[in-house]
């Protein structure tokens, strides 16, 4: 297995797939009703972006409880966000195929912000 010195926040793979779900978010949003762009659509770029930023600021923290605060709040944007997926769905602002492939991008950054933690808690640092 090869592994790759991280450098930078954008170099964890939790951030990466997160920042694909803020585009995605970003992209299916600008077709939502103009009705929903102080309340939805608002909400759920806040809640995509937010995923993204925490990472990049525990990243940036020394200690293992503040990664560890940032990231889980990361998580908690996170599942907001899954939540606000599935209304939009229900609500038929997005396709069911939309729906799935947010659903996976989701659940597989969940899957790596909760790696991150568990690999942080392990650590000696």
């Amino acid at each position: 297995m090869l592994f790759r010195k991280i450098k930078n926040f954008t170099d964890l793979e939790a951030w990466q797939k997160s920042h694909f779900v803020v585009l995605e978010i970003y992209n299916i949003t600008k077709t939502f009703p103009q009705h929903e762009l102080f309340s939805l659509t608002n909400q759920m770029r806040r809640a995509a972006i937010s995923v993204t930023s925490n990472i990049a600021e525990g990243f940036s923290r020394y200690s293992k409880n503040d990664k560890i605060y940032f990231y889980t709040i990361a998580t908690g944007s996170l599942t907001e966000l899954q939540n606000q997926i599935i209304v939009s769905k229900d609500l038929k602002y997005i396709s069911t195929q939309q729906y799935a492939v947010l659903y996976e991008a989701t659940t597989a950054a969940h899957k790596l912000i909760n790696a991150l933690i568990s690999s942080i808690r392990k650590s000696n640092v």
